[in-house]
């Protein structure tokens, strides 16, 4: 190869073809021109001569390059896959609410503060985490999900942090836990208002020094990471009951971000249900299917207790069951079958007067027995549907003497003393909001 060796023809393959493994057979080897090799970007480095016998070994090591080749290329595509779909403009809504919401996560995108975000189920706070991560300067390093809520606590402090071997039983090998893995990108703590009081505190270490030590373990490891956490509960609440910590709230909550719930952005339910149906379509090729326009209305006048991923589940199963090339009102769920009622209207004074006490005990009873209705006794998210804690709604309903039996909005005891059935597991005609994507 005049005018070029073969460390500069790798060199220049990389650049040309990052993705494309190269192997370097020389007959000049030695320590200093291998690692100078790896430097420019080969996959591996060989010696000559060798036999028939090294014939094997450098056809494995072919094909394990191709492989590993093959896996940057997705990966690299993957990635751009993942910022295209994260960059703001393809979060789908208009509403003055959302775009709100984006204005700030345009911002806190280009910092690298720690970001609290806060909002009903189901209303897409890891979508945000996610796009806060996409549109940062981390974007091209790892974004670690835990949900903290749907791993017991005893197996919580390893997935965070690693454990060493024989730090527990079980432990039969070293572990690198998601902090680590998180390294240079982006963790985001789901559901961060479970965490058990133990872990809180090693959480406020890791944001205060960026340091923690492995399970068993007493060496201290260091991290470059971006904290990202999510809740749906209302921490102040848990501050108050000694369920949080008041510092590490303080800690999280550098950047608060609010998602508001799909009741709020009623302009974006048609925009995300027809999104959802573009998504469901593409699975039965030319049998498509459309909303009719009642079906819009309805949809856009209802209250969403279980938010976009109600709405997402409710399309995919109209989708699926429908035979129909229009997907009508009759092929809704009773709940969305019912029409709107009418706003609230204060009663008529009779003549002799009226207790206001009374009459504000009564809508306020009534309020919240229709709230149990919609969300089918779920008593979190009833007190989500009418924006009051869940700590306040109960003392309420314990001294107004409410209690929800599941089939009548007329369970009302005068004197708190007949028992009534509290609401089991949620039955219904609308698909559960809770359900894990």
């Amino acid at each position: 190869m005049p005018g070029i060796n073969g460390l500069e023809l790798v060199r220049q393959i990389h650049e040309f073809a990052p993705d494309l493994p190269c192997i370097v057979i020389t007959g000049f080897g030695s320590p200093e021109s291998s690692v100078e090799a790896l430097k420019a970007g080969a996959y591996w480095y060989l010696e000559k001569p060798f036999d028939q016998g090294h014939l094997d070994v450098v056809r494995r090591l072919v094909e394990q390059a191709i492989e590993h080749g093959r896996l940057k290329s997705e990966n690299r595509l993957l990635q751009g896959q993942l910022q295209s779909r994260y960059r703001f403009e393809n979060i789908i809504g208009s509403s003055s609410a959302l775009r709100s919401v984006l204005e700030t996560v345009s911002k806190v995108a280009l910092t690298e503060s720690t970001v609290l975000i806060t909002g009903e189920s189901g209303t897409g706070k890891e979508l945000v985490a996610r796009a806060i991560h996409f549109n940062s300067k981390r974007a091209d390093k790892m974004f670690v999900t835990v949900n903290c809520g749907a791993i017991p606590e005893e197996l919580l402090e390893s997935e965070l942090f690693g454990h060493v071997r024989g730090a527990f039983t079980n432990a039969v090998a070293n572990r690198e836990g998601r902090f680590s893995v998180a390294h240079e990108g982006t963790i985001f703590l789901d559901e961060i208002g479970d965490m058990s009081s133990t872990l809180q505190v090693k959480l406020l270490r890791v944001l205060q020094d960026r340091t923690f030590e492995p399970v068993g373990s007493s060496k201290t490891q260091s991290v470059d990471v971006r904290v990202i956490a999510a809740t749906n509960q209302d921490l102040e609440d848990a501050i108050a009951e000694r369920r949080f910590r008041e510092d590490l709230f303080y800690r999280l909550n550098v950047i608060p971000i609010v998602v508001p719930p799909l009741r709020e952005r009623q302009d974006d339910i048609p925009l995300l249900a027809q999104h959802f149906l573009d998504i469901a379509n593409e699975g039965r090729g030319n049998e498509t299917v459309e909303f009719s326009d009642e079906v819009i209305e309805r949809m856009t006048s209802f209250g969403w207790p279980g938010n976009v991923r109600e709405l997402e589940n409710l399309v995919e199963r109209l989708v699926t069951l429908c035979s129909a090339p229009e997907i009508v009102a009759s092929d809704l769920p009773k709940s969305l079958q019912v029409s709107s009622p009418p706003p609230p209207t204060a009663p008529q004074i009779p003549p002799q007067g009226l207790s206001f006490r009374d009459v504000v005990d009564q809508f306020e009873s009534d309020l919240i027995l229709q709230a149990l209705e919609i969300t089918h006794g779920n008593k979190n998210r009833a007190a989500q549907l009418i924006r009051m804690n869940r700590t306040t709604m109960l003392e309420k309903m314990k001294k107004k003497g409410v209690k929800f039996d599941g089939t009548s909005r007329d369970s009302i005891d005068t004197d708190g003393s007949a028992p009534t059935r509290d609401a089991g597991p949620e039955t219904g005609d609308i698909p559960d909001p809770q359900r894990s994507h």
